[in-house]
């Protein structure tokens, strides 16, 4: 074994250890930030292969999530401004998010799938793929695992408020009484994660440190982590690193 990885391993038994009893979050949500940079770093002119060993490294955080603890994973997979690149890059994109989910879903594996995201600005082929592998886990008991695909956070917000008007005039409320009913509370029933407790914790990586659209509305009180690492290079130290840190924090939620 090399030095490099007996240190990493020394370090990750400490921080196993130092967990032990500590508060750990129930849901937690991953911004699965830089495979194109990754890619170039290593040297590939395609930043499809930075998606791949990306889509790769996905079982290994939800093992970690599971071995920790953790009830509810949310992973942001592709956003609404990705279907924005061009179709050399998207396509292949596309297919390799699709081939992920479906070995999520597959029957030797314990993970229960939540698509989260427009399914309708998805191509209808792949919209289809995501909606039965979903269908295939849904009596499944271990780790929930949410899909966030086409996902915008300023779009479901917006998606929220109209699917709220829309079942409201089926009610046959009038304009009035769809007013005096916009409260949090109802909106919140209407999001892409309806019925599900907020994330507690939300990690990105390749040091960036912004949310960019993601979870706007369920994130207000959330932790926040960033790691300086490319998604594919994050590794099981960081993870633990990240709720080291949440379990020493104290939540006030704006108290």
């Amino acid at each position: 074994m090399r030095l490099p990885s007996l240190v990493y391993r020394v370090y990750e038994r400490k921080l196993t250890r130092e967990l032990v009893g500590a508060q750990i979050p129930h849901h937690v949500g991953v911004m699965l930030d830089g495979n194109r940079r990754w890619a170039r770093k290593a040297g590939f002119t395609n930043p499809t292969e930075g998606h791949r060993a990306g889509a790769a490294h996905i079982a290994d955080l939800l093992e970690w999530c599971r071995d920790a603890g953790i009830g509810m994973v949310t992973l942001w997979l592709l956003s609404t401004e990705n279907l924005r690149r061009a179709d050399d890059e998207l396509l292949p994109l596309l297919a390799i998010i699709t081939d992920v989910v479906d070995e999520l879903a597959a029957p030797d594996q314990p993970w229960k799938l939540r698509i989260v995201g427009a399914r309708d600005v998805l191509p209808g082929p792949m919209a289809t793929r995501l909606t039965a592998a979903e269908m295939r886990t849904e009596d499944r008991t271990g780790l929930q695992v949410n899909i966030a695909v086409g996902y915008g956070g300023r779009q479901e917000i917006v998606d929220a408020v109209t699917s709220m008007l829309r079942s409201g005039l089926d009610e046959g409320l009038g304009v009035q009484e769809l007013i005096d009913s916009l409260d949090v509370e109802t909106i919140g029933e209407h999001l892409y994660t309806s019925g599900q407790p907020d994330p507690d914790l939300v990690i990105r990586t390749s040091g960036e440190q912004r949310l960019s659209g993601f979870l706007l509305w369920q994130s207000a009180h959330s932790e926040f982590w960033f790691c300086e690492a490319y998604w594919p290079d994050f590794r099981r130290v960081d993870f633990l690193r990240a709720l080291r840190d949440y379990a020493a924090r104290h939540r006030r939620y704006g108290e």
